[in-house]
């Protein structure tokens, strides 16, 4: 098939930016000789050898200690968590250490750190997780999902020169998804942290969304639009910091808005969203901002019980229809 994957975009990112500052490289478990538990660094090692592309033992917290310490001495290193789960065992180094760096000593400290999140295939509540609250609630930080190959290739060469702390969530559903493939752009493609993209554009409602979700969300307003409702399809791409200009840009110009997430309900990023639209755009509001999400639980292992526990698009319709009713 013509065009490349998410993941192969992801790859080709962290090449080019290997080859073009000899400061960045790899380290994570299995990322080397094995190429990473699902093959996005096959190949590395052969091509830049074992002095940047660093085989670690199975501790997180170590992984991140160690990042951290040489982006301290000049490096731009760039983290794997083999499941971004795991990410938990890493979470001193990141929210007390990385993450307040700047503000205690005016240093930065320009690491990656990258992994595998989200459910849609049946990995259970170890493997399907959606983390990104817990980093997006901590100064210091930037978060960023990629939904599309261009972004993330764009996304993670812009995370790589940033010159502080970035997660960068890959959403383990898109990897190989037929859907996504595409030509890449050129060569040096960056896309900016803290900037939304509108996918779709419509006039009678506004849905607001990112990773995975994305594909969900558009299929839900092609449904929509047979129904003859036209919706806004915003992908936030960056949860940390938000694009505030562009989700109040969408509820303005719709007057409707619909915060769709794969993570849980309670806490999740639609919360916040909704506090800013009541702060910045209550006058244009012509419903209350309504959410789907996940339910508050583990994510389930059985594929009937996942499936139920996810938003799909018959979900996103539904809420939509209300919500263009109201």
């Amino acid at each position: 098939m013509a065009g490349a994957t998410y993941l192969e975009a992801i790859r080709q990112g962290l090449a080019e930016e290997m080859r073009r500052d000899p400061a960045v490289f790899l380290l994570g478990q299995d990322i080397g000789a094995y190429g990473g538990a699902f093959k996005l660094t096959e190949g590395f090692l052969k091509e830049f050898g074992p002095d940047r592309v660093v085989d670690t033992p199975i501790a997180e917290s170590a992984i991140v200690g160690a990042a951290i310490g040489a982006s301290l001495l000049g490096m731009r290193p760039v983290a794997e968590m083999q499941f971004i789960d795991f990410i938990a065992c890493a979470f001193d180094q990141i929210t007390n250490f990385a993450a307040k760096m700047r503000y205690r000593t005016g240093l930065g400290v320009p690491i990656v750190i990258r992994g595998p999140s989200g459910g849609g295939v049946h990995g259970g509540p170890f493997h399907s997780q959606n983390p990104e609250m817990y980093f997006v609630h901590t100064p210091g930080l930037k978060v960023v999902q990629p939904a599309t190959a261009a972004d993330a290739l764009g996304l993670i060469k812009a995370a790589i020169r940033d010159p502080d702390p970035v997660i960068y969530l890959e959403h383990k559903f898109l990897y190989r998804n037929p859907r996504l493939r595409e030509e890449l752009p050129g060569e040096d493609h960056l896309v900016p942290i803290g900037k939304a993209a509108v996918r779709r554009e419509g006039k009678d409602l506004s849905i607001l969304t990112y990773g995975a979700m994305l594909l969900r969300c558009l299929d839900a307003a092609e449904d929509l639009q047979a129904e003859g409702v036209s919706a806004d399809v915003v992908d936030l791409r960056t949860l940390l910091p938000l694009d505030r200009e562009a989700i109040v840009a969408s509820a303005r110009k719709t007057g409707r808005v619909l915060i769709v997430h794969e993570d849980t309900r309670t806490g999740g990023i639609a919360g916040e969203i909704t506090a800013i639209l009541n702060e910045e755009a209550f006058e244009w509001l012509d419903a209350p901002v309504a959410r789907v999400t996940a339910f508050d639980t583990p994510v389930p292992y059985g594929p009937a019980l996942e499936r139920h526990f996810l938003p799909d698009e018959e979900k996103i319709v539904a809420a939509a229809r209300r919500l263009a009713a109201y």
